[in-house]
This record gives C-alpha cells, structure tokens and sequence, in this order.
C-alpha cells in the first residue's frame, strides 16, 4: 500500500488479502473493522457492505 492510496483502496486490499488468507473469514466482521482500522467514511462503509459483505453466490 502506497502512503497516498485511498483509504477505500487500502481496505478492499485488506479484506482481499484477509479472505486469502481465510476464504471461510466473516465478510461483515471483515467489513466493520476495515472501516474502523481505515477510518472510512460512511458511504465508503457502506460501499463495501454491499459489495462484499455477503458472500458470493457459488
């Protein structure tokens, strides 16, 4: 992660590398602290609850 990346960057990428690591990790809990560890806006927040808050279809 670059110093200048967004914050919104940041979180995807840590959630990504989070799920690799445990593809069985809750995605809501992932989703919550990665708002609070980037301090996200809420729209950002919720952004990412709907995109990856649920786990997708298999």
């Amino acid at each position: 992660m670059s110093v200048g990346e967004a914050p919104i960057k940041q979180a995807i990428q840590w959630i990504d590398d989070q799920l690799h690591d445990n593809p069985k990790a809750d995605r809501v809990k992932l989703v919550d602290e990665a708002s609070r560890r980037f301090d996200l806006s809420p729209a950002d927040e919720d952004f990412l609850f709907r995109h990856l808050g649920s786990k997708p279809k298999t």
